[in-house]
């Protein structure tokens, strides 16, 4: 069976519900406007569904002019997409451990989410001169180790407001395992936009990802620099915001390691500017 790409997503607001694709422009920073914005909290401190899970309930939609916000029980809202004329403030913010810039989106829109989340916040996008880069330690480590596909490979990738890495991909093998294992427990299977991936392939074996050092995909090279440890947030049901233990208990007996729970891979690209197409091809690059 040919491995070949299943769907494509991004997640304009940081935490909030997704967007699926048939084809999107693939950038450096990830699929075009993933994570560029952020809901930081009265504090500045950005807020995820680990601590406010009815963000999942947040739909954005995009057009060539607008951002579109949309909850249950609250009026759409649009935040403009072009950039003020002058540079905006900078707003200081950190993701983790890592220190980055965005600018603030106003009031209304603040005003919209705190009444939505029951919580002060405000939403910030990412500022034209913010420099965030994803993990050097670990861009440098997969160059040291696969020299001979490197050459050309930059070091550096700069990247919005996701957690660590610009693309997430995960390999819908793995989750029909998954899936098996939760109704055999006599649970509900779930859907993949529990792991929020950037990039879902199909025609591996359940993870066989794990032996992969990358993929390529017509002109386009992802390395796959770190294994995914999960949070609690794939529990969290983002249809209803409700939390539970699955699928995170089961996933933790077959998938715990030294480095967490895994699922799905984070990676980096070189090549950018192109599109990526569901049924695309996918050539899996086995590490050696």
């Amino acid at each position: 069976m040919p491995v070949t790409v299943l769907s494509l997503h991004s997640y304009p607001v940081k935490s909030c519900a997704g967007l699926t694709h048939d084809q999107a422009l693939i950038t450096q920073a990830g699929l075009n406007l993933d994570r560029n914005w952020v809901i930081v909290d009265e504090y500045g401190i950005f807020m995820t569904q680990r601590t406010c899970a009815r963000m999942a309930l947040i739909q954005p939609a995009l057009d060539a002019q607008t951002l579109k916000l949309s909850a249950p029980g609250m009026p759409a809202i649009n935040v403009p997409l072009q950039a003020p004329a002058a540079p905006p403030a900078k707003v200081h913010v950190r993701i983790w451990s890592a220190d980055t810039l965005g600018y603030d989106e106003g009031d209304t829109v603040a005003q919209w989410l705190g009444q939505f989340l029951n919580l002060p916040c405000r939403l910030l996008r990412v500022h034209p001169s913010a420099a965030r880069i994803a993990s050097v330690e670990h861009v440098d480590a997969w160059r040291s180790k696969h020299q001979e596909l490197a050459p050309g490979f930059a070091a550096r990738h700069p990247f919005a407001f996701a957690d660590g890495f610009p693309f997430l991909v995960t390999n819908q093998g793995s989750l029909d395992e998954l899936n098996g294992q939760l109704q055999d427990r006599g649970q509900p299977a779930v859907g993949m936009n529990r792991f929020r991936p950037s990039i879902v392939v199909q025609g591996l074996d359940p993870y066989e990802e794990d032996y992969l050092s990358g993929m390529r995909i017509g002109s386009l090279r992802f390395a796959f620099v770190k294994p995914c440890a999960r949070c609690p947030i794939p529990n969290i049901d983002p249809a209803t915001a409700i939390s539970a233990d699955e699928p995170g208990r089961t996933l933790a007996a077959r998938r715990s390691f030294a480095a967490g729970v895994l699922f799905g891979v984070n990676a980096v690209v070189d090549g950018i500017g192109r599109q990526l197409k569901t049924g695309d091809l996918v050539e899996p690059e086995f590490d050696v």
